[in-house]
């Protein structure tokens, strides 16, 4: 827990001429699609299995390791239960293991710890979930830099990724977030996603984690994954099979689905975007980039879109247990954000992946009500009545934004948003929005 000597919220909003009164009307934007949607999930996992040939071939009673990450996918859960119980079906020996480099403060009981908030336990899979920070070496890479794989993996008959592909939030290439990173970073553990990010950093992650999932693939007994392609409602569109053979090849096709299908905020540009929380579970830097539009990180170039001149995030979820990384691509945060950070677990995280930017502490505000007033003196609109402003629960549901009426205007008549009542904000007397997103 962090103990701040701040200025006081009178303090602050003496420094201008702005009130919360002054705020617009707003109302809330709902983006509108009808994006392809797995109707039974379970059912979808199960035929996935289908199409990776090394199950037919696996002598009965195989042990099958399969990976489970950090992340906050709607339909994972359900796809790793059927996956489970299938496998079970068919006489092997399924168990979950924790794969998500150094989250979970980069411990055994952690990780087991980030699963069960996210609903993977082993009464919910119907399986033992075997949890160790234990890594081995089964490689080099063209530079002779290590290879690290999970024990617990490498002494499986099988290995069986299992993952979400979309875009991720430090680099562009054919293969980004999904079943390689899996293998490289979930599968590395601690020891070897620290490893990966510090060779990524000197050569580029598009460059080493493609070469090292294809030295994983080699030198492990990966048989596959199972790759979810989301909507831009966070339900599985797609859920396939991708056998170990062509997995990079296969795996760069599925991601150009999810570009198509990535969720977005219904406008461009904003002068002051509030996020109500951040979390691992939500993005592996706690807000999405390409939902925020700012990269930063080392040697990668920024996006052009979307333009937000001040960003404002008010929480940490509590699936992070504290773990606020991603707080430094904020302009402003709340100060019970920063009291509930986590620093060992932030900083073991930011370490591991390479890049302290990330977790630098923004301006710290007492309320919401200070926020919005201070945007006055920051964002180069000193008349609150004219900015625009939305406000997002977090960047897994950017397509929700309580918007205000600048940005209404250019909202309306697009058939692609729904645009609900006009409304005045409301805080209470510690200054704390109490207007909900949706009304």
């Amino acid at each position: 827990m962090v103990t701040l000597d701040l200025p006081s919220r009178e303090r602050l909003e003496a420094v201008n001429d702005a009130s919360v009164d002054d705020l617009p009307a707003f109302a809330t934007v709902r983006s509108v699609s009808d994006p392809p949607e797995v109707d039974d999930v379970r059912a979808s996992a199960v035929e996935a299995l289908d199409d990776i040939p090394a199950f037919e071939t696996l002598p009965s009673g195989s042990s099958v390791a399969i990976t489970a990450g950090s992340r906050g996918i709607h339909d994972m859960p359900a796809v790793l239960a059927a996956v489970v119980e299938e496998l079970q079906n068919r006489n092997f020996d399924p168990f979950i293991m924790p794969a998500m480099g150094s989250h979970g403060g980069a411990t055994a009981d952690g990780q087991v710890q980030t699963l069960a908030s996210l609903g993977v336990t082993e009464a919910s899979m119907g399986c033992e979930i075997r949890s160790s920070m234990a890594v081995e070496r089964v490689a080099e890479d063209p530079n002779g830099e290590p290879i690290y794989a999970a024990r617990d993996a490498l002494e499986a008959d099988a290995i069986l990724l299992a993952n979400r592909v979309k875009l991720h939030t430090d680099y562009r290439g054919p293969i980004e977030s999904g079943l390689c990173k899996m293998a490289v970073v979930g599968l590395g553990k601690h020891r070897g996603a620290e490893n990966m990010h510090n060779a990524a950093i000197a050569r580029g992650f598009d460059e080493v984690i493609p070469e090292r999932a294809e030295i994983l693939l080699a030198e492990t007994d990966i048989v596959g994954g199972i790759a979810v392609v989301e909507n831009d409602h966070e339900r599985a569109a797609f859920i396939e099979g991708v056998p170990a053979e062509g997995l990079p090849e296969r795996e760069s096709e599925l991601l150009e689905r999810s570009k198509e299908l990535f969720p977005s905020l219904p406008v461009d540009q904003l002068d002051f975007l509030m996020v109500d929380e951040l979390g691992k579970n939500i993005s592996g830097t706690g807000m999405d980039t390409n939902v925020v539009g700012r990269v930063w990180f080392h040697n990668q170039p920024e996006v052009n879109s979307p333009e937000i001149t001040r960003i404002y995030v008010r929480s940490v979820t509590a699936e992070s247990h504290g773990n606020a990384i991603g707080i430094g691509l904020a302009d402003y945060v709340n100060r019970s954000l920063v009291e509930a950070v986590n620093f060992e677990d932030m900083y073991v995280n930011i370490t591991t992946s390479g890049e302290p930017e990330r977790s630098k502490i923004p301006f710290v505000v007492p309320c919401d009500a200070t926020a919005f007033v201070l945007a006055a003196s920051m964002t180069g609109v000193p008349d609150l009545s004219e900015m625009r402003i939305g406000r997002i629960t977090n960047t897994l549901e950017p397509g929700t934004m309580l918007a205000s009426e600048p940005v209404l205007e250019d909202l309306a008549g697009r058939d692609d948003v729904e645009i609900g009542e006009r409304r005045r904000l409301e805080f209470d007397a510690d200054g704390t929005l109490v207007s909900a997103i949706e009304e």
